[in-house]
């Protein structure tokens, strides 16, 4: 019955001139502020430990708003992707730093594509497989199969697929030895193998398979991010690729490199941080007891050591990946 009505409510919606559907879906975001009480809450409690010691309690509470009424916003071009992409996204995406995907494209290589809860991811992985790079994205299924198969036909329908997160390993090599890019979310506590590091200066559990494989198979990692701007149209700031750190031993290598993907999504949500869905249980898991100062002492060396060696350096054939799966 759900799936029915979604399915009814996105064939409805899409009928929607653009600007009526940004404003309808901002308004529910707006209600939902003031209805859901317990999502608000944790949003305001974790500005105000991000931001506490910077912003008042106003500003917190303004960009808490923007934080709903702009995922309405996200969940409206989402819905909307398939005819967008028709219509000519490129009219509504400005971008910057793509040279560092071109390489992969020519090559027919694949790369670790890093962003987060952050802008309007889904239209991002649609914009960046209509502007011809290879890509599957990495994401949780939904309890219900058929809200499931919605999300996923919702994503072919602009043109690209999803991998679900989990024990899928063999699917995502063989994408990569495709010339696959492989676009990842890892800004959520979830019960996949992680460890603990620094986000805005508390420890939040992080999933680390994205850089165990890059540092397996010697894949950049590249953060994308896409963020809308006040007109209603987007930005994609490609970033450098992350000079991953390696010294031999794996486990310290596995925080050091997560470490600095969580520096690079903290980054973005500091410039525009009504853009990040801090309605997520961040800090959900602590430590139980362990001292992990030790590992922040270690990450804090590593990043200030000019002779670290990049991942690059020890890249091996994309035919690895081929042989492994």
């Amino acid at each position: 019955m759900i799936y029915s009505c979604l399915l009814a409510f996105v064939a409805c919606f899409r009928l929607f001139p653009r600007r009526a559907a940004l404003s309808t879906t901002r308004g529910l975001g707006w209600a939902a502020f003031y209805l859901l009480k317990s999502k608000r809450l944790r949003t305001l409690k974790q500005l105000t430990t991000a931001f506490g010691h910077e912003k008042s309690l106003s500003d917190i509470r303004r960009i808490a708003k923007k934080v709903f009424s702009n995922f309405g916003a996200s969940v409206a071009d989402a819905v909307l992707a398939p005819r967008l992409m028709e219509n000519g996204i490129h009219k509504l995406v400005t971008a910057e730093g793509l040279e560092h995907l071109d390489g992969f494209s020519r090559n027919n290589e694949g790369a670790i594509l890093l962003t987060a809860h952050f802008g309007n991811w889904e239209l991002l992985a649609a914009w960046v497989a209509k502007r011809g790079y290879k890509i599957k994205v990495i994401a949780a299924p939904q309890t219900n199969p058929y809200i499931n198969r919605l999300i996923a036909d919702m994503r072919k329908g602009a043109r690209y697929e999803s991998i679900e997160r989990g024990n899928h390993t063999r699917e995502i090599l063989r994408a990569l030895a495709k010339g696959y890019s492989i676009g990842v979310l890892i800004d959520e506590d979830t019960k996949a193998d992680g460890v603990f590091v620094r986000f805005f200066n508390q420890w939040a559990h992080t999933p680390v398979g994205p850089v165990r494989l890059a540092l397996k198979y010697g894949l950049k990692i590249i953060p994308v991010f896409i963020h809308l701007r006040s007109e209603d149209t987007y930005h994609v700031e490609v970033k450098d690729p992350l000079p991953l750190v390696i010294t031999g031993d794996k486990n310290r290598d596995l925080i050091l490199n997560t470490q600095l993907c969580s520096d690079a999504y903290e980054a973005v949500i500091r410039e525009h941080p009504e853009q990040w869905l801090w309605v997520m249980r961040r800090w959900k898991t602590q430590p139980k007891g362990e001292t992990l100062e030790a590992y922040l002492a270690a990450i804090e060396t590593e990043k200030g050591n000019a002779s670290r060696k990049a991942i690059s350096s020890v890249r091996p054939a994309q035919k690895d990946l081929v042989r492994s799966y």
